[in-house]
């Protein structure tokens, strides 16, 4: 599997107004994100660009005007994020980053039965693979 490009926290924002609506034009773009943010339209048009010097986002030519689309799916960008934190942070080592986190985050009854659910989902799904 290739990598997918990192993404910078401004750049994701503007993949999260495409990944929900594409295809959009700039003007499209630039007027969900100036509902949220401060930017300027040429500070978005700026992350556009780097978007597609990236490889994460494409573009189409619609008569005057351009519409963009998601290249790299929010999943797949989604992943590569938790793959470099883990890196980052924890050495790539995911126990010691779950551990941290039960003991610092305060959970509720709900959240640790939730938990138990998924492990005991992920032993039964790895049994299925080992056989």
């Amino acid at each position: 599997m290739n990598e997918a490009p990192r993404v910078s926290e401004a750049e994701w924002e503007v993949m999260k107004v495409v990944w929900a609506s594409a295809p959009l034009a700039a003007s499209d773009i630039i007027l969900k994100l100036t509902k949220t943010f401060s930017w300027s339209p040429k500070t978005i048009r700026t992350l556009i660009s780097r978007l597609i010097q990236k490889g994460v986002l494409g573009y189409s030519e619609k008569g005057k005007y351009y519409e963009y689309f998601p290249i790299v799916d929010e999943e797949e960008c989604m992943k590569q994020e938790r793959q470099n934190f883990l890196k980052r942070i924890y050495g790539g080592a995911l126990k010691p980053m779950l551990v941290q986190f039960l003991q610092d985050d305060n959970l509720t009854s709900s959240d640790i039965e939730d938990l138990r659910r998924l492990l005991e989902q992920k032993e039964k799904n790895k049994g299925t693979e080992e056989t």
